[in-house]
């Protein structure tokens, strides 16, 4: 039973749980020092000194998911900044070749510089 616990769900949960941190926190570092917390508070509350080896692997864990996060959330940010800039810059060259501008959803006129993922990343 505890051999199930420290291989099979706590790894799964500590996976769940630094996925769900890097979405709030947007910090690597912040997600593994909040696992390490709760795990070290778990190890000495719940087991004995010798999972404190699991706990700095599940620190590990913890820090490795959030930047694979955060690697994801970042590689779908920037296509979804290109594509925006694409289509706003295709809508400009539309609004400037016709007569009539008013005709643009006022997509062109977009002054917000973030990729729209959330991440307030400034283009410049």
């Amino acid at each position: 039973m505890n051999t199930l616990l420290i291989f099979f769900a706590l790894p799964i949960a500590t996976i769940i749980l630094a996925a769900v941190l890097e979405k709030v926190l947007n910090c690597p570092f912040a997600v593994a020092a909040v696992a390490f917390a709760i795990y070290l508070i778990v190890t000495f509350a719940a087991f004995d000194a010798t999972f404190l080896i699991a706990t700095i692997i599940y620190t590990i864990l913890a820090f490795l998911t959030a930047l694979l996060i955060k690697f994801i959330k970042n590689l779908f940010c920037n296509n979804e900044n290109s594509n925006n800039l694409l289509l706003t810059a295709l809508e400009a060259i539309n609004a400037n070749n016709t007569s009539n501008s008013n005709n643009t959803n006022g997509n062109a006129n977009n002054t917000n510089n973030g990729c729209g993922c959330g991440c307030r990343r400034r283009r410049f």
